[in-house]
């Protein structure tokens, strides 16, 4: 991995639990989105008199971690299978499947940012017919209708 994955999860070396009101504003969660994900079974607190979920900090990594799957495009389900694979290869499918597609993402996103800075350079009053601009567009064209002048 080549960046650090930082999480704001900073727990307390007293081992102190949280209620479910305190997770969800160290989150900026609603509490309901809590108890649906316990619901589906990404999340599994404790319980103090049968009712009263307590949060500790493996929980607190596991919302981080839920959060972070989530803004990668995973789905619910597919959180649910990386975080209860019982063995590396589980998770190694998972991760690899979605690996692609976030790769796919971010290159989509990388050419968009692209054109978005060639068009900021540009001095064309339209910029649909700067060349440079022209040859940012064409991977999004099919192959016969790039115009010849534009070179890609």
């Amino acid at each position: 991995m080549s960046a650090m994955l930082r999480l704001n999860v900073d727990v307390k070396s007293t081992g102190a639990e949280m209620s479910i009101g305190e997770i969800a504003q160290r989150f900026g969660l609603a509490t309901h989105v809590l108890r649906h994900w316990e619901s589906v079974g990404l999340l599994t607190p404790s319980r103090v008199n049968a009712s009263r979920r307590r949060y500790g900090s493996a929980d607190l990594y596991r919302v981080a971690v839920i959060l972070r799957a989530k803004e990668a495009g995973f789905s619910l389900d597919d959180i649910r299978e990386l975080l209860t694979a019982q063995d590396p290869a589980g998770r190694t499918t998972v991760l690899r499947r979605r690996r692609a597609e976030l790769a796919a993402r971010i290159a989509a996103a990388q050419a968009s940012l692209d054109l978005f800075d060639c068009a900021l350079e540009c001095d064309h009053e339209d910029i649909a017919e700067c060349p440079h601009f022209q040859a940012t567009v064409a991977a999004r064209i099919s192959p016969g209708s790039v115009p010849p002048h534009v070179r890609v």
